[in-house]
């Protein structure tokens, strides 16, 4: 399936040196074994061979070009949205993401990785600057904005970003902007990093307008109010399941003239509020939703002909599945 991510596996003993080194070298603590379903939106997903979390630059740089000189497959995790993590949990070494330090130099906004769009969203509110609106309806952190150039309300990344400063598969670090990012519809370069050797955005900056408070923050209101009348925000999901086809054709459309509104395996369901979004309603795993994703997959394309592009991403071990599971 596309999107999906398999590392290698860390034994027992290649874990507990790694996490010592870690611990000894950058100051940053780990841990073994830990269930990452608690760190993503979707609510499921087994544990990590290796975890750490990390809080500033410093140490997200530390910690990645470690990785790197070590031949350490690496997963940053932010908030866990557009994710779906296997149950059998994920190889490798998992750096959950909480760098959040911003700055502001007249109307450019400039802020770590880590921090969560709604959060830039409301503290350029506060600032008096307008751009940053539909970031309080992406999920995500701004790295992973930057990774999918995510948009939402007729705006996107690519509109406003000024640069990104992204760590390379060789371990250098280059800022980078939206034409050398390749940004397209929720597409960018970093989309397509060698497996286990993720392109790492460390901090964006966006160029917005001036705007009063005010102003900003009733656009804030009615984004905020849109989401609760059509989306099922009380619920676990990943956010959308697939990208719209085409500007004018709206993949959950799709889904709902197609009746697989409610369509439930096991603990996961196509929402009955919006039909691009799958629901953990039961304690589901990540099973039941990957095999309901491709049945709703596999019959648009059966009953309609289009081949819809996952925009969850499915990471982990899916060593034992193979793509077109689907249980009768």
């Amino acid at each position: 399936m596309t999107g999906a991510t398999t590392a290698r596996r860390l034994d027992e003993a290649e874990a507990l040196r790694l996490g010592t080194e870690i611990q000894r070298r950058i100051g940053v603590k780990t841990s073994r074994h830990e269930p990452l379903a608690r760190f993503t939106t979707m609510r499921v997903g087994g544990p990590a061979d290796l975890f750490a979390e990390i809080h500033n630059l410093f140490e997200l740089r530390a910690i990645v070009r470690f990785a790197r000189s070590r031949d350490v497959p690496l997963f940053i995790l932010g908030r866990g949205s557009d994710l779906v993590i296997s149950d059998a949990g994920m190889g490798g070494l998992v750096v959950l993401n909480r760098a959040e330090q911003v700055r502001i130099e007249g109307t450019v906004f400039t802020t770590d990785s880590g921090l969560p769009m709604a959060k830039a969203a409301t503290v350029t509110k506060d600032a008096g600057l307008s751009g940053l609106e539909f970031g309080l309806a992406i999920p995500g952190t701004v790295g992973g904005a930057v990774w999918a150039n995510a948009g939402a309300h007729e705006s996107d990344v690519q509109t406003i970003l000024v640069e990104a400063s992204v760590i390379a598969a060789d371990g250098t670090e280059e800022r980078r902007t939206s034409v050398e990012l390749g940004f397209a519809y929720r597409e960018s370069t970093l989309k397509h990093a060698a497996e286990g050797v993720p392109e790492v955005v460390t901090w964006a900056s966006f160029r917005l307008d001036p705007a009063e408070p005010a102003v900003i923050a009733e656009r804030l209101d009615d984004i905020r109010r849109w989401r609760q009348a059509h989306q099922p925000l009380g619920m676990p999901s990943a956010g959308s399941v697939f990208r719209n086809p085409s500007p004018e054709l709206s993949a959950g459309r799709i889904i709902d003239e197609l009746g697989l509104k409610g369509r439930r395996i096991g603990g996961a369901s196509v929402s009955e509020k919006h039909a691009n979004f799958i629901v953990n309603d039961e304690k589901g795993s990540a099973a039941d939703v990957r095999s309901l994703a491709e049945e709703v997959h596999a019959t648009v394309r059966r009953e309609r002909g289009l081949d819809l592009r996952f925009e969850i991403v499915f990471a982990g071990d899916w060593s034992g599945w193979v793509d077109g599971d689907v249980p009768a």
